[in-house]
């Protein structure tokens, strides 16, 4: 054996025996690859700022995992939009009695934690149903007087930590007019749901009635990406303007009628279902869906083994079927299409 493969050798079983003794209930290979990424990033030739930023970020992604994990299984809906919205604005009052009624129906609220919107969301759901993960700003140093303090609420340093989290546990999205980062925080949703790198869900953009912010991005994207061919047709389907508030409520409810979830297993979507639907919806389907289908056909299926194996939603009804991976705004309209009456 080589120098070389057997220092290799060395570092494995070191890190087998520290992940032995300190490991935890997790799968090892993942605890093992964090540890072999760290020490190989130690032996990388990059600066050390590089080091500093992989070393915060991870850290304050453990924090915030920590933060929502008793929460995992509730409801949560994130809130976009403006810190500059003041109150007495008609949109602060617009946005705290659209997150009241979606609070009332058992929704947490997640915000940035700040100031505008992001308060008026708050205020909306109450400290009990909200949740926080702010940024660190120099000119918005503390997070707002609903939620700070709570155990609910996390700070992060950078700006990609954050989006993460307020992204990766919620099942509906409300974006509220606002400047640059609620534009970049909603285009990002749309691309992240576009290339599949994000689960379906709705994401809705509200509207004051009379004032069509959400209307004049809506034209743009018709008259401008699309006939560029900038965009898929279908792609206008992962978003909905809404100008009022029983229409948002609506909206972010009616996506879970009849659809449930989404699982890849293998090479396979696992489409799970709130119940069962018809032979003729699984007909058309077949007839009308068929673009979808990288081969065979849309038909139920029993849980597949690797969601017994997890235990994952077993009592659901599902569809499943060999997905292109390609037309995800197509998807979108599959899951309307389930959800009809």
């Amino acid at each position: 054996m080589t120098n070389g493969a057997h220092d290799r050798a060395a570092v494995e079983t070191a890190i087998n025996d520290l992940v032995d003794q300190m490991g935890g209930p997790h799968d090892r290979q993942y605890v093992v690859s964090l540890i072999t990424s760290a020490l190989g990033l130690s032996r990388d030739d990059i600066p050390t700022l590089d080091m500093k930023i992989a070393a915060s970020a991870l850290k304050e992604m453990r924090e915030a995992f920590l933060m929502l994990a008793p929460y995992r299984s509730q409801r949560k809906v994130t809130i976009f939009g403006s810190a500059r919205t003041a109150k007495g604005d008609p949109l602060f009052d617009h946005t705290a009695r659209l997150a009241r009624a979606l609070a009332d129906q058992e929704w947490m609220v997640v915000t940035g934690a700040g100031p505008g919107i992001m308060e008026a969301g708050m205020i909306g759901a109450g400290r009990e149903r909200s949740i926080g993960v702010s940024i660190r700003l120099p000119f918005e140093t503390a997070a707002n007087e609903v939620i700070a303090g709570d155990t609910k609420y996390v700070s992060m340093r950078y700006f990609f930590t954050r989006k993460l989290m307020l992204v990766k546990e919620s099942q509906a999205f409300v974006c509220m007019p606002g400047g640059f980062g609620t534009l970049d925080e909603m285009f990002e949703l749309l691309t992240l749901t576009q290339t599949g790198k994000g689960l379906p869900v709705p994401i809705v953009l509200v509207d004051l009635p009379g004032d069509p912010f959400w209307e004049s991005v809506q034209d743009f994207v018709q008259s401008q990406l699309l006939p560029r061919g900038l965009i898929s047709s279908h792609d206008v389907n992962l978003f909905t303007v809404c100008p009022t508030i029983e229409e948002a409520v609506a909206e972010i409810n009616g996506f879970y009628a009849t659809y449930h979830s989404i699982r890849y297993v293998g090479d396979r979507l696992v489409v799970r279902l709130q119940h069962e639907i018809s032979d003729e919806k699984l007909r058309i389907l077949n007839s009308e869906y068929s673009g979808l289908l990288r081969d065979g056909v849309f038909e139920r299926t029993r849980p597949l083994d690797p969601e017994v194996a997890d235990n994952d939603h077993l009592d659901l009804p599902r569809i499943t079927f060999a997905f292109k991976r390609n037309d995800y705004g197509r998807l979108r309209s599959l899951i309307d299409f389930l959800n009809s009456p």
